[in-house]
């Protein structure tokens, strides 16, 4: 059994991951499959499955997860990568207050794994896009370079990651 701020916590950093997916999938549905978005839009896919898992293993209910209504689009890709950093850095610092406060030992750990994540793969990926003006970096994205409106949607586009048309 976890204590109301323990509970509280989990579900904060659940809604945390879900806001960060969402955004993270309307930049993709946006701008196309540019990165570091295709990569970490999965990562943060499965962070919010490992907190779902907290929940399940100490009977918290799972909130909607309705973010994907919530979220305007970015003007740019720039725009979205600043927006990752800004997120990233709230991220790392929820994080933080979480571990100062909890004492659970298998909470402790995820979030100790996602804020380190966070930090280490996901700030240096959006703060690298910003450096570049918002644009793809080498054998990266579409190839379109910095966008400043969507992309017209005409044919198939060839995913070069994935090997792929979709």
């Amino acid at each position: 059994m976890i204590d109301d701020t323990t509970k509280n916590m989990i579900l904060e950093a659940l809604h945390d991951e879900y806001k960060a997916r969402a955004f993270y999938r309307l930049v993709i549905k946006t701008f196309g499959p540019v990165r570091p978005f295709i990569n970490i839009v999965e990562a943060e896919h499965t962070h919010a499955r490992a907190v779902e898992a907290l929940c399940a293993r100490y009977g918290i209910p799972l909130p909607n997860d309705d973010w994907d209504t919530k979220r305007e689009p970015p003007r740019s890709i720039l725009e979205a990568c600043r927006a990752g950093v800004e997120g990233e850095r709230e991220n790392i610092a929820m994080y933080d207050r979480f571990l100062r406060e909890t004492h659970e030992p298998d909470v402790r750990s995820l979030f100790q794994r996602l804020q380190a994540r966070s930090r280490e793969a996901h700030l240096p990926a959006f703060e690298r896009c910003v450096a570049r003006g918002g644009e793809a970096g080498q054998g990266e994205g579409s190839g379109r370079g910095p966008q400043q409106t969507p992309p017209a949607r005409s044919g198939p586009k060839r995913l070069r990651r994935q090997g792929r048309t979709t």
